[in-house]
């Protein structure tokens, strides 16, 4: 059985876009639905302009845990909901071997438009730059504030990137707490992508299985 890691301080620097790229009454949002609502019309950075809509995140407003993914694959930008790809489908499963009920968690992202490079009839996923997370960091923060968890789950460099303000070695900090100053405690690990990513079936297995122990090891934060 995995142990709790060890908690970190990181400082989390408050960077708001200009008003010009505000949209529509998202300032006036007092709730998920509303901040849903407002960010259909984001314009922050560029990524709108390509993607077929905003991908906002879903769950419960009042959810222990918020899971938060880099950015929507092609399946969330047409559904237009988070983690309903293969990549979704695989962290459902997991979540549900670790005896996390879905419905009871908030699943949203670091970057809420789908960035992607044309190939042919596919659009390939393209990682978000800096500049997108951190033009995208303002909804996120909201997103948090308004439910305020127990816990932030970072699924990736991106996403804990996002939540911390800095580039984070995922490898090297994986399983750990890390503190915020705000006392929002964000805890690190892989993306589900990147079990499917993973050719060798057993190699594959073993990469699930160290999930899987992530995943129990959140639900013992949440419990904690």
């Amino acid at each position: 059985m995995a142990t709790l890691g060890l908690q970190h301080k990181a400082k989390t620097p408050v960077r708001r876009a200009p008003r010009a790229e505000l949209a529509p009454n998202e300032d006036d949002a007092n709730s998920i639905a509303e901040l849903r609502e407002a960010a259909t019309g984001c314009r922050r950075c560029p990524l709108w302009r390509d993607a077929t809509q905003t991908v906002f995140g879903e769950g419960p407003e009042g959810a222990e845990v918020i899971f938060v993914g880099e950015q929507p694959g092609d399946q969330e930008d047409l559904a237009g909901k988070p983690f309903v790809g293969p990549a979704g489908k695989m962290f459902d499963a997991i979540l549900n071997d670790a005896g996390v009920d879905r419905q009871k968690i908030y699943v949203t992202n670091a970057v809420k438009h789908f960035k992607f490079e044309p190939r042919g009839k596919r659009r390939i996923h393209s990682k978000p730059n800096a500049g997108e997370v951190q033009a995208c960091r303002w909804w996120l923060d909201r997103e948090i504030g308004l439910i305020k968890p127990d816990v932030v789950v970072a699924l990736g460099a991106t996403a804990a990137q996002s939540l911390l303000g800095k580039a984070v070695p995922v490898t090297k900090m994986r399983g750990q707490v890390i503190e915020r100053d705000d006392g929002l405690r964000v805890f690190i690990t892989i993306h589900p992508s990147f079990i499917l990513r993973i050719r060798e079936a057993a190699d594959k297995e073993a990469e699930r299985g160290r999930f899987l122990q992530d995943m129990k090891q959140v639900k013992r934060l949440m419990a904690a």
